[in-house]
């Protein structure tokens, strides 16, 4: 009884990052996957109504089999409850394979593998997430990176990270401010903020 509490006491003053995160899962074509990631048939046009039915913004996120980088967006930035839970509760997010063949029909009503998506988009490089607008109307019969709202390129830090979701959120690409622009602006608001 006595070593049961002495462990229980040790856990309970354990700082939070000594506690492991759950280990994210692997697909079978070797990607990290989110259990709250949506479940889609590949059709970005019902992917983003469901998303706006739902009150979320839509955004896909671009990621290729031995990426370290979209490893650390799983392990890191997905992990962090804070973040996971801000994005997780406002984004409906489709998880795309950089070099996958699933077919996926374009906002514009194209059908094309994964990797000629990709290409399409001009996705060089991952983790790429693409964010779009509220609505399909919003599309305006645009192919999917002419009508990204904001794009977020490659691996960023949990405050940049969130960040750009909250800009999207917020829609300050609408008012005309560039990202870095809404950065600066946050950094001066919350001065000590680890970035």
């Amino acid at each position: 009884m006595r070593g049961i509490v002495m462990v229980l006491t040790i856990l309970l003053l354990m700082p939070a990052w000594a506690v492991a995160a759950p280990a994210p899962k692997l697909s079978d074509d070797g990607l990290y996957v989110q259990d709250w990631f949506v479940t889609s048939f590949l059709d970005l046009r019902d992917d983003l109504a469901d998303a706006t039915k739902s009150g979320k913004r839509f955004a896909i996120i671009w990621e290729q089999k031995g990426c370290s980088y979209c490893r650390d967006l799983h392990t890191v930035n997905f992990a962090d409850d804070t973040v996971r839970g801000w994005i997780k509760d406002r984004y409906a997010i489709v998880q795309l394979n950089l070099w996958g063949s699933r077919e996926v029909t374009d906002f514009d009503g194209e059908v094309l593998a994964e990797k000629d998506l990709a290409r399409k988009y001009r996705v060089n490089f991952t983790p790429t997430i693409s964010f779009f607008p509220d609505t399909v109307a919003e599309m305006g019969g645009r192919k999917g990176n002419d009508a990204e709202v904001a794009r977020l390129p490659g691996y960023f830090r949990n405050f940049h990270f969130l960040s750009m979701f909250e800009y999207v959120w917020d829609k300050r690409y609408a008012k005309g401010q560039e990202f870095q622009r809404y950065l600066a602006e946050k950094t001066a608001a919350q001065p000590g903020v680890a970035q």
